[in-house]
């Protein structure tokens, strides 16, 4: 992906593994059954995916903040109450079972696609940060897929 800063593109897609692993071990009965073994149950499957999922939504919510501070005014405001949505959805969205929670994370991380949007057309986040966003949600969501469709 050019344009986008080594360090962001290389922690963004290691951050990718654990949905890609709880995607894998979906898939491949083998692969669960060392995952459950070696790891424990909670590192399999949907449930890595739902934990970890959790986790970066929440996460992202603290770099949208980061963004809103870039500004003033009735802009920041709204910058900052777009900014705890994403960790309010999680909070609240990802208490069911796993597939529902699963959907809801999926629908999640569609919506914090559309906030990285809103701060990127604001001039809030760096340049490239669309680019690397969207990238990375297109991952989550297919790998998210495997655990609430198949």
């Amino acid at each position: 992906m050019t344009g986008i800063p080594r360090a962001p593109l290389w922690l963004g897609l290691a951050g990718l593994i654990p949905f890609i692993w709880g995607a894998l071990t979906g898939l491949v009965d083998p692969l669960a059954n060392w995952g459950a073994t070696t790891l424990g149950g909670r590192f399999v499957g949907p449930y890595i995916q739902l934990f970890y999922g959790t986790v970066i939504l929440s996460f992202m919510s603290g770099v949208l903040w980061g963004f809103a501070t870039k500004t003033s005014g009735a802009k920041a405001t709204a910058g900052y109450i777009l900014a705890v949505l994403p960790a309010l959805w999680a909070f609240f969205m990802t208490s069911g079972g796993p597939v529902g929670s699963g959907l809801n994370l999926m629908f999640g991380f569609a919506g914090l696609l559309v906030l990285d949007a809103a701060f990127w057309h604001w001039r809030l986040a760096p340049r490239w940060w669309l680019k690397l966003r969207t990238l990375l949600t297109v991952v989550v969501l297919a790998c998210l897929a495997v655990g609430v469709f198949l």
